[in-house]
C-alpha cells in the first residue's frame, strides 16, 4: 500500500485507564471484527490479563478505515503493557509507531508509569494525540486533567480531545485525528531491507513468529534473510498481516506492520529488538535500539510434591517458548530438594509466572524470598555475580559487594509526601528532587537501593497514600552497599531456602521478626526447636519451640520422689536422643510467611 495511507500508532496509559476498552470500540468502529468476534478486552488474550485489568503481553493489530476524505487507510495499533516490569517492549513498540494516544483517566488524571511512557515517545519523536478517557464519570475532573496535560506536554487545550470508550463517545474524532496527525511513514522502498522486531510468539505447529515493522525494503516469502543480534540467516516461508488471526500477504513493504514466519525453532532467535535484513542485500548497520533483556530478580521455584520436578522442568520449557525474558536454571536446597532458580524482569513479572505455571499447568509450587543480583568482589580481586544467598562467600573472603540501583518517580497528591518521604528514608532512598505538576499533584524523585523496593514497597506506598501514589523506575547502576547474609537455623542446621542478602543495619530487626513468625508456624515436636537468626557465627535473634511432654509422673502417686525424678529422667535423656534424630519439618506457609515480614 502507499505510505501516505499507513498510519502506525500505539496507546500510552497506566494501568486501569482504559487502554484495552479504547482498543475494543477502534475495532468496532473501523469494523476489523464483526459482532460475533467482539468482547470486552479483546486484545488481551490471557485469562490473567482480564483478570487483572492489565496488559501483560503486547498486541498488533491492523484495520482498515474509510476516512471523511474517502480514502482507504491502514492503521495498525501496537499494544504496550503499561507496568513498568515490561518498559524494555514498551520502548519497542514506540520506536515501530510515528504516533501515539495518550490516554488519561478524567478521574485519575496522570500516573507515574504514563509519564515515563511519555517520556520514552517524546524521546523518539512520536506525535502525541492527549485523549481524556471515561469523561461519563460522576467524579470526572475534565478541567483539572486538561491542565495536567498542558502542562505536562505543552500542547493547546483544544489539541486535547474527549472520549469515554466505555460508552463509545469521542471514538470517531480520535480516529480522525489519528489520520489528521499522525505523520505517514517515511521509508524507502529500493533500500536495503531492515525491519524491527516489536515481539514475537510461539507457534508449536511453525515455530517462532516474528512481529516486525519494516521500515526500509520489502519482506517476501522465499527470500533469505540475516538476524544482527543471532547472526542466523533462514528462509522466509510467510509474511502477513495481524487481525486477531494472521493473514497472509504477498510482501510486507517499507512502512507496514506484521509477521513473518522464518522457521526459527525458538523465541530467542527472535528477539524483540533486533533488526532482520536481506541476506542477499544485507543494510550495512541494525535499527538503533536493541539491548539483551536483564533480569533483574531473582528467586527459586520447587515443587511442594518432589515427583513433580519433571513436570515443572516441562512447565517452564513451554512458558520460555513464548516469553523470551524469563531466565531459569537447575538448582538444588537441602530444604526443598530439586527446583529451579528463575530470573524475571521484576515482581510482577514473577507473580505472573508463577500464577501461569500453577494454574495452567496445575503445580503446588513454594518460592523462596526473592533477590536481587550482586556484585562480590573477593580479597583475591575477582568478580563474582550472585543471585542466591546461599552462593556468598564468607565475609572474611568479601572486599566490596555492590548492589543494583534504581532512579524512581513517584506521583502523590500534595498532603501525602511527608508519609512518602518517611517511607523512602526507611528504604535508604535518596532524595534527589520534587516537581510539582499544579497545586494539588507531586512528582518525587529518588534513588533507592534494588533489593529494598522488590519486597512490599509498593503495598506500602499504597496503603500510606489511600491508594492515590504511584511508582515507576528503571534501572540506574551498581553501588557498594553494607550487606550480609543472614541464615536462619533451625536446631543449628542453616534452611538455606530461608537466606537472605540484607542490608546489616536491618539484619537484626529482619532476623528477629523472621523468629518470632516461624515459631508460630512450625508446629510443635515432641523435643524442643531452637530457631535462630545468625551473620556468620553470630547468633542476632533466638525463639523456642516448646516441646509437647507426656506426663510421665502420672502413675506414681504417693511414694518417694526419687521415682518421679528417676522417670523425669529417663524422659529427658528420650527428648535429647529425639532431637538428635529428629528433623523438624518447615510447612510451606513458612516460606510465603517469610515474603510479609
Amino acid at each position: 500500500m502507499d505510505q501516505e495511507f499507513i498510519r502506525n500508532f500505539c496507546i500510552i496509559a497506566h494501568i486501569d485507564h482504559g487502554k484495552s476498552t479504547l482498543a475494543d470500540r477502534l475495532l468496532e468502529e473501523t469494523g476489523t471484527l464483526n459482532k460475533n468476534e467482539m468482547k470486552d478486552q479483546v486484545l488481551d488474550s490471557m485469562d490473567l490479563e482480564r483478570e487483572r485489568g492489565i496488559t501483560i503481553k503486547m498486541h498488533a493489530i491492523t484495520m482498515e478505515y474509510k476516512a471523511a476524505d474517502h480514502h482507504n487507510y491502514l492503521l495498525n495499533l501496537i499494544d504496550t503493557p503499561g507496568h513498568v516490569d515490561f518498559n524494555y517492549e514498551v520502548s519497542r513498540s514506540l520506536a515501530a509507531c510515528e504516533g501515539a494516544l495518550l490516554i488519561v483517566d478524567a478521574a485519575q488524571g496522570i500516573e507515574a508509569q504514563t509519564v515515563t511512557n511519555l517520556y520514552l515517545a517524546i524521546e523518539s519523536d512520536l506525535e502525541i494525540i492527549p485523549v481524556i478517557n471515561k469523561i461519563d464519570l460522576p467524579s470526572a475532573q475534565v478541567d483539572l486533567v486538561k491542565n495536567q496535560i498542558v502542562e505536562m506536554i505543552g500542547c493547546k487545550e483544544e489539541d486535547i480531545l474527549l472520549a469515554s470508550a466505555k460508552a463509545g463517545i469521542g471514538i470517531k474524532e480520535i480516529l480522525s485525528a489519528i489520520i489528521k496527525r499522525v505523520p505517514p511513514p517515511n521509508g524507502e522502498a529500493d533500500a536495503p531491507l531492515r525491519a524491527l522486531i516489536f515481539d514475537s510468539m510461539f507457534n508449536s505447529y511453525r515455530g517462532a513468529l516474528a512481529y516486525v515493522r519494516v521500515f526500509e525494503g520489502a519482506l517476501y516469502a522465499g527470500q533469505q534473510i540475516h538476524f544482527f543480534s543471532t547472526g542466523k540467516t533462514l528462509e522466509v516461508q510467510e509474511v502477513g498481516f495481524l487481525r486477531l488471526q494472521q493473514i497472509p500477504q504477498k510482501v510486507l513493504s517499507a512502512g507496514e506492520v506484521g509477521y513473518v514466519i522464518s522457521g526459527a525453532k525458538e523465541v530467542k532467535d527472535t528477539k524483540v529488538g533486533d533488526t532482520i535484513t536481506s541476506a542477499d542485500h544485507p543494510a550495512t548497520e541494525p535499527l538503533p535500539g536493541y539491548r539483551d533483556v536483564k533480569s533483574m530478580v531473582y528467586s527459586g521455584l520447587f515443587p511442594s510434591d518432589a515427583e513433580k520436578y519433571e513436570d515443572l522442568r516441562a512447565a517452564l520449557a513451554k512458558l520460555k517458548l513464548n516469553d523470551s525474558a524469563l531466565f531459569y536454571e537447575p538448582e538444588t536446597s537441602i530444604a526443598l530438594g530439586f527446583g529451579f532458580r528463575c530470573g524475571f524482569l521484576g515482581l510482577l513479572h514473577m507473580e505472573i509466572i508463577q500464577e501461569r505455571l500453577e494454574r495452567e499447568y496445575q503445580l503446588d509450587l513454594v518460592t523462596t524470598v526473592p533477590n536481587v543480583e550482586f556484585h562480590v568482589i573477593t580479597n583475591r580481586g575477582e568478580k563474582l555475580v550472585v543471585d542466591n544467598p546461599a552462593h556468598l562467600p564468607p565475609a572474611g573472603d568479601i572486599a566490596r559487594v555492590d548492589e543494583p540501583y534504581i532512579t524512581s518517580s513517584i506521583l502523590t497528591p500534595t498532603e501525602y509526601i511527608g508519609n512518602i518521604m518517611s517511607l523512602a528514608m526507611e528504604r535508604r532512598g535518596v532524595y534527589l528532587n520534587t516537581e510539582y505538576i499544579d497545586e494539588t499533584r507531586a512528582n518525587l524523585h529518588y534513588e533507592f537501593p534494588l533489593a529494598e523496593v522488590i519486597f512490599d514497597f509498593y503495598d506500602r506506598l499504597k496503603s500510606l497514600t489511600r491508594g492515590y501514589a504511584s511508582f515507576d523506575y528503571e534501572f540506574l547502576c551498581y553501588r557498594e552497599g553494607n550487606v550480609v547474609r543472614l541464615d536462619i537455623l533451625l536446631n543449628g542446621d542453616p534452611v538455606d531456602a530461608l537466606s537472605v542478602i540484607v542490608h546489616k543495619d536491618k539484619a537484626y530487626e529482619w532476623g528477629r521478626k523472621v523468629c518470632d513468625k516461624l515459631r508460630d508456624l512450625i508446629p510443635r515436636q515432641m523435643f524442643q526447636v531452637a530457631i535462630q537468626a545468625a551473620i556468620g557465627g553470630k547468633i542476632i535473634a533466638r525463639e523456642t519451640i516448646k516441646p509437647l511432654r507426656k506426663n510421665v509422673t502420672a502413675k506414681c502417686y504417693g511414694g518417694d520422689i526419687s521415682r518421679k525424678r528417676k522417670l523425669l529422667e529417663k524422659q529427658k535423656e528420650g527428648k535429647k536422643r529425639m532431637k538428635q534424630l529428629g528433623k523438624v519439618e518447615v510447612p510451606q506457609e513458612a516460606f510465603l510467611a517469610v515474603l510479609k515480614v
